[in-house]
Formats: C-alpha cells, sequence, structure tokens
C-alpha cells in the first residue's frame, strides 16, 4: 500500500506520471485538477466558484479545496493506497491532510516534487493550450501560476523534506525515462 503525492510546478508532468505510477502500483490517482476542470464543465455550484479562480491562475481557496479532498480520501477505493495530484499546495493544506489521514491512523509515505526549468515549463503548457483549448495556460497566467508556485507551494515541499519523505526527481526527458526516475526515487525513500 503506498499513499503519496506528486508535486512540482505546472506543465512538470505530474498528471502523466501521476497515471503511470498509478497503473504500476495498483492506487488510485487523486487529482484536484481534474475534479475542479469536471466541476466546471458540468456547472455545478462547485466548478463555477473554482472557474472564476482557475480562469485568473489562482489556487481555487483552501476551504473548497480541503472540504473536497476530505469527502474524497473518504472513498472506499483509497485503502489500497493513493496519489494525491494538485493538493497539498500551501502549508495550511498540508496541515489539513495531516488531520485527515492522522483521523485515520495513517500517514504519507513518500512525496515525488518533479522539477523542470521555466521556460520548458511555458513551452510545455502553451503546446498543451493549443492542443486541449485550455484557458487556464495563457502565457500570463502560465507564469502567474509559476509565481504562486514559488510563493505558496515551495513551502510544502520544505515541509516534506524535513520528514525525509521527499525525492526529487528531474521531470524533463522521455516519460519512460521519467517514470524509471521516479520509481527508483520511490523505492529510495
Amino acid at each position: 500500500m503506498t499513499r503519496m503525492l506528486i508535486i512540482g510546478p505546472p506543465g512538470s508532468g505530474k498528471g502523466t506520471q501521476a497515471e503511470r505510477i498509478c497503473s504500476e502500483l495498483g492506487i488510485v490517482a487523486i487529482s484536484t485538477g481534474d475534479i475542479f476542470r469536471a466541476n466546471v464543465k458540468g456547472e455545478t455550484p462547485l466548478g463555477l466558484e473554482a472557474k472564476k479562480y482557475i480562469d485568473n491562475g489562482d489556487f481555487v481557496p483552501d476551504t473548497v479545496t480541503n472540504r473536497m479532498v476530505r469527502d474524497r480520501l473518504a472513498q472506499d477505493d483509497v485503502a489500497n493506497g493513493f496519489l494525491l495530484d494538485g493538493y497539498p499546495r500551501t502549508s495550511g493544506q498540508v496541515d489539513e491532510l495531516d488531520d485527515i489521514l492522522a483521523a485515520a491512523q495513517l500517514k504519507l509515505d513518500v512525496v515525488v516534487q518533479l522539477t523542470a526549468d521555466d521556460e520548458e515549463l511555458v513551452k510545455r503548457l502553451h503546446g498543451r493550450a493549443v492542443e486541449t483549448g485550455r484557458t487556464d495556460d495563457n502565457e500570463k497566467v502560465i507564469r502567474h501560476r509559476l509565481d504562486l508556485y514559488r510563493e505558496q507551494t515551495e513551502v510544502v515541499v520544505a515541509r516534506y523534506a524535513e520528514r525525509g519523505i521527499l525525492a526529487k526527481v528531474d521531470g524533463l526527458g522521455e516519460m519512460d525515462e521519467v517514470t524509471k526516475r521516479i520509481m527508483d526515487a520511490i523505492r529510495d525513500v
């Protein structure tokens, strides 16, 4: 059983690698971004609220995100392990996740941080915007999201590094090569 999260700047390959890791380990992927986008597409109340933030490249407020993750982690399919993608992104969300897991007498096993050069990330996200028509991937919003990542999310990385469960992995290269580096890093932690 593996309970983990994958973290990294927008465009670092988290979603792609999350699918591969989950397939390899037999665990469920939980992507807050996918859940928000599904709600936006379905025009649910949560989706309408989240869209305002997503379209500006801002994080959805912790109150909304925390409630969603708490509900998701209470579902039966996470019993054999999970991979969180896109959560936690702030120090407050780390505290909330700690509380959620402690209530179930669980803890995270590993945190994988994908790293990549900013200019490569901008290039990747522009390509994704063209392919998928995502409104949150124009250059101004991309650079804003990268700034937010550095300002808020890197504190999260530091907290997990202090616990000794952080594995930094270069997110650049062929997909199979990156997946192998991640799986090796997971085994090392």
